[in-house]
């Protein structure tokens, strides 16, 4: 619960201290980098550490991670210019990678299916406090012009977390050799940055048909398509292949991505869409975004017993509807800004992603052994982050696109809100493509007794 909530704080803290960051460093155009940069690391990363945790153990694992997580706080807590700042942001992704799945992972190790249901309740409670103390510890640091306290906040957490898990977590792997998918692991880290850094850059940094732009997108998509050709022969696979043949994980997995996507829109752009439209206050805007981080856990603490009862397809639909009303609703207020408005929407789809994002997820992990628990909640937050850093990479773009090349002092309430409704919009297109693919689950029967899950399609 400790080392969740490194990862819980985080996601909400930076995205209300945004705007003091950008009035100290400058660079505005460059703060989607903020979220891309750390979602990209983290994002790489995770098939890996999740791989080398079905091979070496959890523990030691989420313990480099958390060492990664506590450097790059301590760098960005020191950063002395934008690109700095970015830079150090990575290192923390980089942490984050590790941290965020092996603790879903170690979960899943030591809970049966049903135990699950209520040890969410538990996990969520993290999420919950964090969705008031981030946004609130952001505005009060933004408003006392302190924005470097948001990252020093993650040291004692870093340190009590690491102690407690080294004193009360113990494990037992069987040692055997095994052959690491180093070329897998360059071809994804390199493909993905190069794609992603196209899609942020295009129309601000170079012309979308630039030969930069043109060379970025082609030589990334080559290379993912060489790592597919890789991990197709791998004798170990970073990224197995057959995760993608099983309906059930290939359609959790797309869920996953559209939550990334939706979350990462949200939370980079709600503070900054109030702060510039209604001048509302840092710590106001935060709150008002708090509201979809308290929906979540809400949801999520109940969501066992829907998924019990109803099956992980049905809980799943459910909570996605819910996602695409609160998104509607941005939507169609955001060219009439209000808090009001803002804090209801997000409320709702805070509810719709607690039972979309953890049944599904739990689904996937309850298909599979231990031996492949690792790898196959790692794809699922691989999705997730995927999702998220192409996100934040197309909706940085959409806005951008709008509010052009100029600092934060220099937009208008009026470009800032029709740069976010364009950003909202966008984010109701990707709920509605992930009800596609919610409805393409299969419908899974819960096997309380035996804590795991199978479907007819799985079986063949």
């Amino acid at each position: 619960m400790v080392t969740t909530g490194l990862v819980a704080i985080d996601a909400t803290v930076l995205a209300t201290a945004i705007p003091t960051i950008v009035n100290d460093l400058g660079d505005f155009a460059l703060f989607p980098w903020l979220f891309s940069v750390y979602l990209l690391a983290q994002a790489v990363t995770v098939p890996i550490y999740a791989k080398l945790s079905d091979v070496v153990g959890r523990k030691p694992i989420i313990l480099i991670g958390i060492g990664l997580f506590l450097l790059g706080s301590i760098l960005c807590g020191v950063a002395w210019s934008m690109p700095a700042l970015i830079a150090f942001r990575a290192v923390q992704g980089l942490g984050a990678g590790a941290v965020q799945p092996t603790s879903i992972t170690i979960v899943g190790d030591i809970y049966s299916l049903t135990e699950r249901a209520k040890v969410q309740g538990y996990l969520a409670s993290v999420w919950g406090i964090s969705a008031v103390v981030g946004p609130t510890l952001g505005g009060v640091f933004s408003q006392l012009g302190a924005w470097r306290g948001v990252f020093f906040i993650n040291i004692p957490l870093c340190i009590i977390a690491g102690w407690m898990l080294v004193r009360s977590f113990h494990e037992q792997v069987e040692p055997r050799r095994h052959r690491v998918d180093y070329l897998g692991a360059v071809l994804l880290i390199v493909s993905l940055t190069l794609i992603i850094l196209a899609v942020l850059q295009g129309g601000q940094a170079w012309e979308w048909n630039s030969p930069q732009s043109i060379g970025a997108f082609a030589i990334g998509g080559v290379l993912l398509a060489a790592f597919v050709v890789v991990e197709s022969r791998a004798a170990e696979p970073i990224l197995p292949l057959w995760v993608f043949s099983r309906r059930l994980l290939l359609t959790t997995t797309l869920v996953s991505l559209g939550v990334g996507a939706i979350l990462i829109g949200l939370t980079s752009f709600v503070p900054t869409y109030l702060e510039g439209s209604v001048d509302a206050p840092p710590l106001v805007a935060g709150l008002a975004l708090a509201a979809l981080t308290l929906g979540w856990p809400i949801a999520a603490a109940f969501s066992g017993r829907f998924y019990l009862r109803i099956g992980f397809r049905n809980t799943a639909l459910i909570g996605v509807s819910l996602v695409v009303l609160g998104t509607l609703g941005l939507a169609l207020f955001a060219a009439t800004p209000s808090i009001a408005i803002v804090a209801i929407s997000c409320f709702i789809i805070g509810l719709g992603m607690g039972l979309v994002a953890v049944p599904t997820l739990i689904a996937a992990q309850s298909s599979v052994d231990w031996n492949e628990r690792g790898v196959v909640t790692g794809t699922n937050l691989f999705a997730r982050s995927i999702g998220s850093a192409i996100g934040v990479a197309v909706f940085g773009a959409i806005a951008n696109a709008i509010f052009g090349p100029v600092d934060a002092s220099s937009l208008s309430p009026a470009a800032i809100t029709a740069g976010s409704a364009a950003v909202f919009l966008a984010v109701l297109v990707v709920a509605v493509a992930t009800v596609a693919a919610t409805i393409g689950m299969p419908r899974t029967p819960v096997k309380r007794a035996a804590g795991v899950i199978s479907t007819e399609a799985d079986a063949n």
